[in-house]
């Protein structure tokens, strides 16, 4: 099967499903998510074989169509359009295989150059594993910044965001050791990443006059300078000349009390330092409804929050919602970026 995708305009968006890890719970996530019917056109890339044995496991009907089936009800209950890409070896459910690493790969590229070619609207990706990737040889820190070479931007020009019903949080700083966040953070790059969110969050979530808290870097926001300079010698110089250009900053904002659920509901998102200063907030307050998005991408991309969870593949426990809460999620930022560019 070979996908014919048209780049003429349609009313519906289209999204390019990454199942992810073949071993990991990834295909029994899509055969879940294509049980229920769908407005937009969706495509998966993935090894056809597999998503039909993840579907005999669960005891789920699925129809799989050929692109280039134009009659076929694609969008029904029960039916997935796939883009073949073959794993090397058979999938065990739960054993990783170096070998079918390139398999992952391919799915990727492909997808993401259909995407900056206009023919899809955007990714929806499911679980990956860094780690056999880089096993096989594959310098690979996570989707975000391979996406972003593919679009032939900077890592850092591309802004992690991850996303629940009670609250949004970007990063700053991503997949860092925690004595290597300190001497990567300064002004250019706050200025770099505030920029994208503020622009993501009027053209992706439709906010005309986004509101951002910004955490501080150390305890209590430096407390003055006593407890860290940072906030004092790079913060505060740039959120004046940030305010001056007309962003709606609040902060530096000790980390501890910003996420108070009162204090929340005047932003519109918080701007974290460091990985584990803001998600773990996020994901304790809603992980199963937690989205991860990548911010300054020239298309949509949203992905699960969690990982590839060998431990359940195979054994028909994996929760979908997150998978659910990302098609969501692409469907209606694909949208706000069409209004917001008529």
């Amino acid at each position: 099967m070979t996908r014919q995708l048209s780049r003429e305009a349609s009313p519906r968006a289209r999204l390019g499903l990454i199942v992810g890890e073949p071993a990991g719970v990834g295909p029994e996530l899509a055969i879940r998510l294509a049980q229920q019917a769908r407005d937009c056109d969706l495509v998966a890339f993935a090894d056809p074989d597999v998503l039909t044995e993840a579907a005999s496991r669960l005891g789920l009907p699925l129809a799989l169509h050929d692109a280039n089936d134009t009659e076929a009800n694609s969008r029904a209950a029960g039916h997935l359009v796939v883009t073949p890409h073959r794993t090397a070896e058979r999938v065990v459910p739960g054993t990783l295989n170096v070998r079918n690493a390139q398999h992952v790969l391919d799915c990727m590229h492909n997808a993401s150059r259909l995407c900056l070619s206009g023919v899809l609207d955007g990714l929806v990706t499911g679980p990956v594993h860094k780690g056999i990737l880089c096993d096989a040889g594959v310098v690979f820190s996570g989707m975000t910044g391979f996406l972003a070479t593919q679009a032939g931007l900077r890592e850092s020009d591309v802004v992690m965001m991850l996303a629940n019903p009670q609250m949004r949080v970007a990063l700053v700083t991503t997949h860092l050791p925690l004595r290597a966040v300190a001497d990567s953070i300064n002004a250019d790059l706050l200025e770099r990443v505030t920029t994208v969110l503020h622009g993501s969050l009027q053209r992706d979530f439709g906010i005309a006059r986004p509101r951002i808290a910004v955490l501080g870097l150390n305890p209590h926001a430096g407390e003055d300078g006593h407890l860290g300079t940072e906030e004092r010698d790079i913060f505060l110089p740039w959120l004046t000349r940030m305010r001056a250009r007309g962003f709606d900053l609040v902060g530096p904002l000790p980390a501890d009390t910003a996420f108070l659920p009162q204090r929340l509901t005047a932003f519109d998102a918080v701007l974290a330092m460091y990985h584990d200063q803001g998600l773990p907030v996020l994901k304790f307050s809603g992980f199963q409804h937690a989205v991860n998005i990548s911010l300054g991408l020239p298309y949509v991309r949203v992905a699960v929050d969690h990982g590839t969870a060998l431990d359940l593949a195979g054994r028909g426990l994996a929760d979908h919602s997150s998978l659910v809460a990302a098609l969501t999620h692409a469907e209606r930022f694909v949208q706000h970026r069409r209004e917001h560019c008529a």
